[in-house]
């Protein structure tokens, strides 16, 4: 872990990445995720040590907006990793155009809109959470071969 609070492990493309540890912050446009309590929390490297997330749930069950605050209060003092987009649609401009464009907004859904769906929606224009996806896959499943004839 750098100065930054930044990991500087690598990884696969289906796991959180790295960038070198020479550089000063994540490159532009970066989606970067960091540990909370139960859950990954997203945000997106918009430049000059500032990250774009959905706030979420920001006090005792009252939702936060999504807001630009600085990299260490995004990560709250926990490690920071990157999660490779090799094939992101968008160049990494777009990408911070697209989550300032929501800046403000206050319409956080756990299961339908939150710091996860915001980031992918930045980076691939789908809004999606494999957070929330992989735990509904099993009960689906197991409906599936119960009612499958």
């Amino acid at each position: 872990m750098d100065d930054n609070g930044l990991d500087n492990t690598h990884a696969t493309s289906t796991e959180p990445g790295s960038w070198s540890a020479r550089e000063q912050e994540p490159p532009l446009g970066a989606h970067l995720t960091t540990s909370r309590r139960g859950y990954t929390h997203h945000g997106l490297h918009v430049g000059g040590g500032r990250v774009v997330h959905y706030s979420g749930f920001s006090g005792f069950w009252q939702c936060g907006p999504v807001e630009e605050v600085s990299l260490s209060r995004f990560s709250a003092g926990r490690e920071v990793r990157i999660v490779d987009h090799a094939g992101s649609v968008f160049s990494p401009e777009e990408i911070v155009r697209r989550a300032r464009s929501r800046l403000g907004e206050n319409d956080y859904r756990l299961l339908t809109n939150n710091c996860e769906h915001f980031c992918n929606w930045c980076l691939d224009g789908v809004s999606h959470s494999a957070q929330v996806e992989r735990p509904l896959v099993l009960p689906f499943r197991v409906l599936g071969a119960l009612f499958h004839t």
